[in-house]
C-alpha cells in the first residue's frame, strides 16, 4: 500500500474528535496535577474568501508547540474562535440582502471545515464567536466596568469620518488619509462619540513593555505610538487679548531661540486672535487644512504651508513681541495645539521660517563653539549662547534652569506628555456590539442594569445609515429602542455600536471558561491558565489589537478580575507568505492553472504570449491566492503543515512554491517506506522488530535528532528541526536495518508536525493509543557528543588540509597524523620544522624555516 494521505487523514481527524483527546481538563483538581501551557493564535476574521495558505503558518507553529508541550507533561490550552463582528459582513449583507449573522455563520462554517482538515490540536469545546450573544453579553459587561470607573465617556470630538462607509474610524485605523482595510478616503468631522480613556494607562502601557518577551520592533512600535515626552508647559500672553495660551516643549533650553509661535488650524483660539485684515486668508487656510488627514500633515518631508494671524504673543522671559502663525504641521490633538517655534534647532520650524523669511536665532552650539550638525541635539556636549542667564550651560542644565525659573515666575511647569490619544470607541454600524446605554429625555446616558444583559441586535430592514445620517440601529422599532428607566421615565437606546476591536480585546480570557453563564470567566481558571505563554500572529496588529487588549487587561487587573498585569508573556510574529502572480502586457492577471512554463518563461494558455511574473502578497484581484483545500487534496494535510514550517525561519517573508510541497511529500513517502512495504502491505524488510540494539551510527543520529528537535521547538526554529528529521530518515533509509524502537522515537518527534501519518504508522506498528499522549523522547547526553572532530592543519599559518581525528587525542598523536598527511607533506618536505603548535580540538600549525 502506497502512502495516500486521503485514506488516513480523515480517519485520524475523526478518531481525535470522538476521543476528546484535544480537550484541556476542566476540573480544577485535574488541572493542578500538572504545569500549564497556554498557546494562542490571533483568531481569524471569517471572511467570505476563506483561508489561503498564508493563514495556517502561525496556526501550525502554535500547534507544534502545543503538541510538544502536551507530550512533555503539560496541561495545554489551545483553542480557536472567530473575530466575527465587523464591517465586511455588514457590507456583504447590504450587497446580498442577507442578515450579517447568516453570512457570518456561513463563513465560520467554511473556515472551521478548512481548519479541521489540517488536524490542529484545538479544544473545539471552547470555540467562541464574538458575535454570539453568549460572548458579547460579557463584552457589554466589561464596557459597564469601564463606564463605572469613568474610563468610558461621551465627547464632541473631531473624528475620522469615512464618507464611503458612513462610519467613524479610530486613529489607528487610518493611514495616509485612508482607511487601512479598504483604502477609502477619510475626512475630519465633529461628532459626539464614546471614548475610552486609554491615556490614563499610558505610563503603565509603556513601562510594562520592558518585562515582556516580545520582538523589540513591536515594543518600539508601541513605545513610539504612546510617545512619551518629558518637557515643560510654558504660558504666553497674547497682545490685545485677555486669553493666554500654553505650549508644550521638550526643549525648554532653547526658549531664547523662539522667534515665532504656530497654532493648529483647528485650535479654538484661531477665531479669537485673528485680525480683521487676516480673516479672509486665515478662513481660507483653515478650510483647506480641514481636508488634509493628520498623518499627511505630520509628515516630516512635506512642504510646509501657513498664514499669519495678525496677532502677536509676548515672549514669557524677554517680553519681546513674537508673531503667531497658523500652520497645518501643528496638530490640535498633540500637546496644546500651539508651539513656540525655534527654527535654529527644529527641522520643521527651520523649513517654515526659511519659506516665510522669519528670524532664525542660534542658541545652542557644540562645546567647541561650532554650529550643530543636527538641529535637535540636546546632549551634555552642548553649550547655550545668546540666552541671558542660561549662557554657557549645557542643554540639560539649561532646561532645568528654565523650568525652575518658569515655576518661580508663575508662567510654566514641568510636564510629561504622551502622543497617545483616547480611543474613539463608537461606530455607525449595525454588525457590532450594542452599547448597554440608555439616554433619558435630556440626552443624559444611563447604563443598563447587568441583569438586563445581553442587549441583542434588533432586526432592521436595511443595514446602511438612515437618510439623515443616523447609524443603522436608528431604524429599529420602538419595541427595541424605547426602554423604561428606573425612575419610570422612558429613554432611548444608544444606536452606535462598538468597534470590531472590542471582542478581540478579551477573547483569550473567554477560552478559559467559555460555558460560564454567570461571569465572563471563573477566577480560579484565570489564576491557573494566565498569562498566555505563547501568542503568534501578524505584526500588523502591533498598535491596534495588542495595545487595546493590554489596556483592557490592565483595567480588569484593577477590577481584581485577573492576576497578571499583562495578558501575553511571549509574542512571536510570523512572516508573510507570498505568491507568484502572472500578468500580460494589457494588465490582465491569470490563475496558475491558466499558465504554462517553457524554458523558465511563463505563457498564457490562451494567447501563448510571455507573461510578466512577480512575487507579491496573495490577493484575489491578482489571481495568486493558493487555497489550502487544493494543497490538501493533492498532497495531504501533513505535507502542507510540514511545508508551512520548512519554507524558512518562521519570522521571515517567504514565497509559496508548490515544488516545495512536493519535496516534503516525498519525505513522508520515505518515512512510510521505512515501515511499510508498498508492494506487500507488510512491514518493510529492513524494519527489525526484535530487541536487538540499533547500529551505533544510527543510534547516535537518533539522539542528536531528539536533542535538536527539542531545542528547535522550544526556540521556534521549526525549519531546522524538520531538516534534522529529514537527515535521520535519510540515514535510516541508507541503513541495512532499522529497529522499531528508533521508528517509535522518530514518530514521536515528527508527530507534532505531521500527526496523521505518525499516528497511522504508530497504529500499524501495534502501539496502542495516540502519540499525543506519549512521552516525549529523551536523549542520551553521551550519544550527542561527537567522538571525532575536524582539525585544521596549517603550515606557517596557512590552511593546507583538514583531518578527521578523535576528540581529545593527545598532542603527540595529533602531531604524527598531521606530519603524515599527504597535503601537509607537500609543503614541509625538504624544510626544517621549527616547532608544532597544537590548539586542542581546533587546529595544528607546523612552523617551518623557509
Amino acid at each position: 500500500m502506497r502512502y495516500r494521505p486521503s485514506h488516513i487523514e480523515s480517519k485520524w481527524q475523526s478518531k481525535w474528535e470522538q476521543s476528546g483527546i484535544f480537550a484541556a481538563p476542566r476540573a480544577l483538581s485535574d488541572l493542578k496535577k500538572r504545569p500549564k501551557y497556554y498557546a494562542l493564535d490571533m483568531f481569524p476574521y471569517p471572511s467570505g474568501a476563506g483561508l489561503h495558505v498564508g493563514h495556517p503558518e502561525g496556526y501550525t507553529a502554535t500547534d507544534v508547540v502545543a503538541r510538544y508541550k502536551r507530550m512533555k507533561g503539560f496541561n495545554v490550552l489551545h483553542a480557536i474562535g472567530w473575530d466575527a463582528f465587523g464591517l465586511p459582513a455588514e457590507r456583504a449583507a447590504m450587497r446580498e440582502n442577507i442578515h450579517p449573522a447568516v453570512i457570518t455563520k456561513r463563513n465560520i462554517d467554511n473556515f472551521r471545515g478548512q481548519i479541521k482538515r489540517l488536524g490542529f490540536f484545538y479544544d473545539w469545546s471552547r470555540e467562541i464567536s464574538t458575535s454570539d450573544e453568549s460572548f458579547f453579553h460579557w463584552t457589554q459587561w466589561i464596557f459597564l466596568k469601564l463606564y463605572e470607573r469613568n474610563l468610558a465617556y461621551l465627547a464632541d470630538v473631531n473624528v475620522n469620518w469615512c464618507p464611503a462607509l458612513k462610519t467613524v474610524l479610530a486613529n489607528e485605523e487610518v493611514r495616509d488619509g485612508r482607511y487601512v482595510e479598504t483604502g477609502d478616503l477619510v475626512e475630519k468631522r465633529l461628532m459626539r462619540q464614546w471614548m475610552l480613556r486609554i491615556t490614563e494607562y499610558a505610563e503603565r502601557l509603556l513601562v510594562d513593555l520592558d518585562d515582556l518577551d516580545w520582538p523589540e520592533s513591536v515594543k518600539d512600535m508601541q513605545r513610539n505610538w504612546i510617545g512619551k515626552s518629558v518637557g515643560a508647559e510654558l504660558e504666553f500672553d497674547i497682545i490685545g487679548c485677555a486669553q493666554k495660551f500654553c505650549v508644550f516643549t521638550t526643549r525648554p533650553d532653547t526658549i531664547f531661540g523662539a522667534t515665532f509661535c504656530v497654532i493648529a488650524p483647528e485650535h479654538a483660539l484661531v477665531s479669537q486672535i485673528t485680525s480683521p485684515e487676516q480673516k479672509s486668508a486665515v478662513d481660507s487656510y483653515v478650510a483647506q487644512a480641514s481636508l488634509k488627514p493628520e498623518a499627511l500633515r505630520a509628515e516630516l518631508g512635506r512642504e510646509k504651508t501657513g498664514v499669519f494671524t495678525g496677532a502677536y504673543a509676548l515672549h514669557p522671559i524677554t517680553r519681546e513681541q513674537i508673531p503667531i502663525w497658523i500652520a497645518d504641521y501643528v496638530l490640535n490633538t498633540y500637546g496644546t495645539g500651539m508651539i513656540m517655534a525655534v527654527p535654529a534647532h527644529d527641522e520643521r520650524d527651520f523649513e517654515f521660517a526659511s519659506k516665510y523669511n522669519l528670524p532664525i536665532k542660534t542658541v545652542i552650539v557644540s562645546t567647541a563653539g561650532d554650529e550643530l550638525k543636527t538641529r535637535d541635539h540636546s546632549g551634555t556636549d552642548t553649550r547655550v549662547i545668546n540666552s541671558d542667564f542660561l549662557n554657557n550651560l549645557d542643554s540639560p542644565a539649561a532646561a532645568d534652569s528654565v523650568i525652575n525659573y518658569a515655576v518661580l515666575q508663575g508662567f510654566g511647569k514641568k510636564r510629561v506628555q504622551y502622543r497617545l490619544r483616547d480611543w474613539l470607541f463608537s461606530r455607525q454600524r449595525y454588525w457590532g456590539e450594542p452599547f448597554p446605554i440608555i439616554y433619558n429625555t435630556s440626552g443624559e446616558p444611563h447604563p443598563v442594569a447587568e441583569s438586563d444583559l445581553p442587549i441583542g441586535l434588533p432586526p432592521i430592514d436595511e443595514y446602511r445609515p438612515t437618510d439623515d445620517g443616523q447609524p443603522p440601529l436608528a431604524r429599529a422599532g420602538d419595541e427595541w429602542r424605547k426602554v423604561q428607566l428606573p425612575d419610570g421615565s422612558w429613554g432611548l437606546r444608544e444606536v452606535n455600536t462598538m468597534p470590531q476591536w472590542a471582542g478581540s480585546c478579551w477573547y483569550y480570557l473567554r477560552y478559559l471558561d467559555p460555558q460560564n453563564t454567570t461571569a465572563p470567566f471563573g477566577l480560579e481558571y484565570e489564576q491557573y491558565w494566565m498569562p498566555v505563554d505563547l501568542y503568534i500572529g501578524g505584526v500588523e496588529h502591533a498598535v491596534l489589537h495588542l495595545l487595546y487588549s493590554r489596556f483592557w487587561h490592565k483595567v480588569l487587573y484593577d477590577c481584581g478580575l485577573v492576576h497578571t498585569k499583562e495578558p501575553f508573556q511571549k509574542l512571536f510574529n510570523q512572516g508573510m507568505i507570498l505568491a507568484q502572480s502572472y500578468q500580460d502586457d494589457a494588465g490582465k492577471y491569470y490563475y496558475p492553472s491558466e499558465v504554462y512554463e517553457k524554458d523558465n518563461s511563463f505563457f498564457s494558455n490562451d494567447t501563448h504570449k510571455p507573461l510578466k511574473t512577480q512575487i507579491e502578497k496573495m490577493s484575489k484581484s491578482r489571481y495568486n491566492v493558493v487555497n489550502p483545500d487544493e494543497v490538501i487534496d493533492r498532497y495531504g494535510a501533513d505535507a502542507m503543515r510540514l511545508y508551512e514550517l520548512f519554507m524558512g525561519p518562521l519570522e521571515q517573508v517567504k514565497p509559496w512554491q508548490m515544488s516545495g510541497v512536493e519535496g516534503v511529500y516525498r519525505f513522508l513517502h520515505r518515512l512510510w517506506r521505512l515501515v511499510i512495504d508498498e508492494e506487500s502491505n507488510n512491514f518493510a524488510t529492513k524494519l527489525d522488530r526484535s530487541t536487538a540494539p540499533e547500529s551505533a551510527k544510527l543510534e547516535k543520529e537518533l539522539h542528536k535528532t531528539i536533542k535538536k528537535v527539542s531545542e528547535d521547538i522550544e526556540n521556534l526554529r521549526f525549519n531546522t528541526a524538520i531538516a534534522q528529521m529529514m537527515t535521520l530518515v535519510n540515514e535510516a533509509t541508507a541503513a541495512d536495518r532499522v529497529s522499531v524502537s528508533t521508528i517509535n522515537k522518530l514518530l514521536c518527534l515528527l508527530s507534532p508536525f505531521a500527526p496523521h501519518i505518525c499516528d497511522e504508522l504508530n497504529e500499524r506498528l501495534g502501539n496502542a493509543g495516540y502519540l499525543l499522549t506519549s512521552d516525549w523522547p529523551e536523549f542520551d547526553p553521551q550519544l550527542v557528543e561527537d567522538s571525532t572532530i575536524d582539525l585544521v592543519a596549517q603550515v606557517n599559518g596557512k590552511k593546507r588540509s583538514n583531518l578527521s581525528v578523535e576528540k581529545d587525542l593527545p598532542n603527540s598523536e595529533i602531531e604524527k597524523l598531521v606530519l603524515a598527511d599527504s597535503e601537509v607533506k607537500r609543503f614541509i618536505d625538504n624544510h626544517e620544522i621549527v616547532r608544532i603548535i597544537v590548539v586542542p580540538n581546533r587546529l595544528v600549525n607546523v612552523v617551518i624555516k623557509n
